[in-house]
């Protein structure tokens, strides 16, 4: 077995703040046990010192905030070298994925089969590199930090109706050092944090990032006194380990500075990149407030190509038809809430709607695109519309291993009915380029180029290979 990565020293990770008339604008996180120190970083002809932003389980945590421009081309930190794409305004290449992680037993895997696909990633990247790399939700599955504790070890299905302030807070302290034990044995890895310490990142969260079905469990559990803790301790960590930020730099960082929604929004030179919340403000029968529908409906700011990532597919197949028969076959009720996560749940239809008119009003004003992740396949979609159709490029399972042949058969024969909430707007479900079934059951991650100014989508699929290029 290959010798686990050390994970008590990680980074630098780079996070992108936003790019302008200065350059790039970047944090740099870095990670080691509480005492050991922490060099500097140089950019360009300036120098920088580190900050602590936060100390926890032991470690320290390291931010560093820079600007590189156009020709500094990278970075030092301690005295090692490390190239950053800077120049965004002609060609550009940019990296997506999800799903980095399963739900039982992630911690127990060999690095080298777990993140196998990150180190093709990597391999990618050193050939041709990537100038941002987007996380579509899931980046860690934290589903057992709830074990191992009298308050949540049953969680969801048997939650305290009464705590104390103390239990409360040692389970704080339980979940806490789970959640850290999983971001640090992620980002130790050489593969994922060899790529991040060179492509700044953007990440948005999914279920997985807090628990299984996180604002789709029943609401007595998620509205409980330990179902709060336990998401206020997820919040904590996904903003420190996937956004190099504490509470304090929320109104920077997110569209709402209230921070009751996470969603983000960059401006890059021909591109815009905008991100719903959809787990912050979840409930069972909503999937955003109007913090995260202020975000989706506004009007593009850079019309020339949009990507809006919706952790969960926004086109997909009549997940209603599975909703509407689970109750016949025992044992599948458990299923309830991932259905009710999708868009197509009937719990969501009007919701649903509302999301693909934004979609359709982006259009108008130029080229959308929606990335998806959350179902351990690769698969893509269309929905009809003037000028030209929204497309849906679904990339998940970067480390999630892939679901049997027969789940992606059964939900390419769903998809082969077709679906139509709004009048005049068919939605397809297709293959990926040059491959016959719609759904792929092989982990992958997506690679978007633009070149000339034209963009084309490429999976990168662990068995198949590249598929070729889909124009977009």
């Amino acid at each position: 077995m290959t010798e686990t990565p050390d994970d008590r020293h990680v980074g630098p990770i780079l996070h992108l703040r936003g790019h302008d008339a200065e350059g790039l604008r970047l944090a740099a996180i870095v990670i080691r046990p509480e005492g050991a120190p922490c060099g500097t970083l140089r950019a360009g002809d300036a120098t920088h010192d580190p900050r602590a932003i936060a100390r926890l389980e032991g470690l320290t945590v390291w931010r560093f905030d820079f600007t590189l421009r156009t020709r500094d081309r990278g970075y030092v930190f301690e005295g090692e070298s490390y190239p950053v794409a800077t120049d965004l305004a002609g060609d550009l290449r940019l990296a997506f994925l999800s799903c980095n992680g399963e739900e039982i037993g992630d911690m127990d895997r060999d690095p080298a089969e777990r993140d196998a696909m990150w180190d093709r990633m990597r391999a990618e990247h050193e050939t041709r590199p990537f100038a941002v790399l987007i996380q579509g939700g899931d980046q860690i599955y934290a589903d057992e930090v709830t074990q191992g504790h009298p308050l949540s070890d049953d969680w969801p299905d048997d939650v305290p109706s009464t705590a104390s302030r103390a239990d409360l807070d040692d389970l704080a302290r339980h979940l806490r050092a789970g959640f850290v034990r999983r971001y640090m044995r992620s980002l130790a890895s050489p593969g994922v944090g060899g790529i991040m310490a060179r492509v700044p990142t953007l990440a948005v969260w999914d279920d997985h990032d807090i628990c299984d079905g996180w604002g789709s469990l029943p609401e007595t559990a998620t509205d409980s006194a330990v179902g709060r803790t336990l998401f206020a301790v997820a919040r904590e960590m996904y903003l420190l380990f996937q956004h190099g930020a504490v509470e304090a730099d929320i109104p920077e960082i997110f569209a709402d500075p209230s921070g009751a929604q996470l969603g983000w929004q960059r401006i890059l030179p021909g591109l815009t990149l905008t991100t719903p919340d959809l787990r912050s403000e979840r409930r069972r029968r909503r999937v955003m407030g109007e913090a995260g529908w202020a975000l989706l409906e506004a009007p593009s700011p850079e019309p020339a190509q949009t990507f809006v990532v919706s952790s969960v597919p926004l086109l997909g197949p009549r997940l209603s038809l599975v909703e509407a028969v689970m109750w016949l076959w025992p044992g599948m009720q458990k299923y309830e809430d991932d259905l009710r996560d999708q868009w197509q749940s009937r719990a969501h239809r009007a919701d649903w709607r509302r999301a693909l008119r934004a979609m359709l009003r982006l259009r108008a004003r130029g080229p959308v695109t929606v990335l998806s992740g959350e179902i351990h396949l690769a698969t893509r979609a269309e929905m009809a519309a003037d000028p030209g159709p929204v497309h849906q490029l679904v990339a998940s399972g970067i480390a999630h291993r892939a679901p049997p042949g027969a789940y992606a058969r059964g939900l390419g024969w769903l998809g082969s009915l077709g679906e139509g909430p709004l009048g005049g707007h068919p939605i397809r479900i297709l293959p990926p380029p040059g491959l016959r079934r719609r759904y792929v059951a092989e982990r992958n991650f997506l690679v978007l180029e633009r070149d000339a100014g034209a963009w084309a989508a490429v999976w990168h699929l662990e068995e198949t290979g590249p598929t070729a290029p889909l124009p977009l």
